[in-house]
């Protein structure tokens, strides 16, 4: 029997075609392919186009294209049945083996997936992640302006227009924090966590060393802004304001008591008023020529 070679391709990891193999009774079937591939992260600025490619091995005759946008708050087709979907025909064009995005925002961050399915079930998906550069904005310190000695406090930094999303430092009287407070002298005295990703800076145990000027500052790979400084003092807990305003309270609760009880037993509240009727008889003699009313009721 003469030797019979079925042609298929499939694309490995790096985009290259391979020809599996296998043998039987003098035929040589290169098998089909079904193949899910990664492509290089795009990195755009915000504003900027971008273009996702999608190449798949000349052996797909007349595929079906599908193109897709996935993200952690949204999926969406943007190519799908032969055209593009209308969030996105004013700002995507389609090429048979690529797709282009115009003026990009951070809500088209996320992962492009080209899908492409050709005869004998042969099938290939390729994901393209997409991260659009944004600078960080000016972020706003969050500082209480007086924290109490001996209890925890918390510092916020908010940023929350930065892509990719900015690590956050901080600042004490112009003194860069280290997130370690032990490796600096100027912060040996001080009990504090930075968290470089979320911007708090959370001090255990305030001391009266903790008071000052602070600020904040945000970068990513687009840029770095720094807050307004704002200006915090420690005090020690006023026991003795505390206790004043308990013993106010139960005073006024104490002179709410007695005006009730007061106004109880004086009969001011819940008192009750009983209408008295009286009827007098009529008299036994009446003059005709003179009629008058002889009965009444008084209330």
């Amino acid at each position: 029997m003469e030797g019979v070679i079925v042609l298929s391709s499939c694309l490995d990891a790096g985009g290259r075609s391979h020809v599996p193999r296998r043998f039987m009774m003098g035929v040589v079937v290169l098998s089909l392919c079904a193949a899910v591939l990664g492509a290089p992260e795009q990195r755009v600025k915000e504003g900027a186009n971008v273009d996702f490619s999608c190449n798949y091995p000349p052996s797909f005759q007349n595929p079906r294209i599908e193109w897709k946008f996935s993200s952690s708050q949204n999926t969406a087709f943007i190519y799908y049945n032969g055209e593009l979907t209308a969030s996105y025909k004013n700002r995507a064009q389609f090429f048979p083996q690529g797709l282009r995005l115009q003026s990009v925002t951070p809500k088209d961050a996320g992962e492009y997936v080209c899908e492409v399915t050709g005869a004998a079930s042969s099938y290939i998906e390729l994901k393209t992640p997409l991260v659009v550069l944004v600078p960080p904005s000016t972020p706003v310190a969050e500082v209480p302006t007086s924290l109490t000695i001996g209890s925890s406090a918390t510092l916020r930094c908010v940023e929350n227009g930065a892509s990719p999303p900015p690590k956050f430092t901080w600042y004490k009287n112009n003194i860069l924090m280290p997130e370690d407070p032990k490796t600096n002298p100027n912060f040996q005295n001080s009990s504090y966590i930075i968290n470089p990703d979320t911007g708090d800076l959370t001090f255990d145990q305030v001391t009266q060393s903790d008071s000052g000027e602070y600020y904040c500052g945000v970068s990513n790979e687009e840029g770095s802004k720094v807050s307004t400084a704002v200006t915090t003092k420690a005090y020690e807990k006023n026991v003795g304001g505390i206790v004043a305003a308990v013993i106010i309270v139960l005073l006024i609760l104490a002179l709410i008591g007695f005006g009730l009880w007061f106004a109880f037993s004086r009969g001011y509240i819940g008192k009750k008023t009983n209408k008295k009727v009286i009827y007098s008889q009529p008299s036994d003699t009446r003059s005709d020529k003179n009629f008058q009313q002889t009965s009444s009721f008084v209330v």
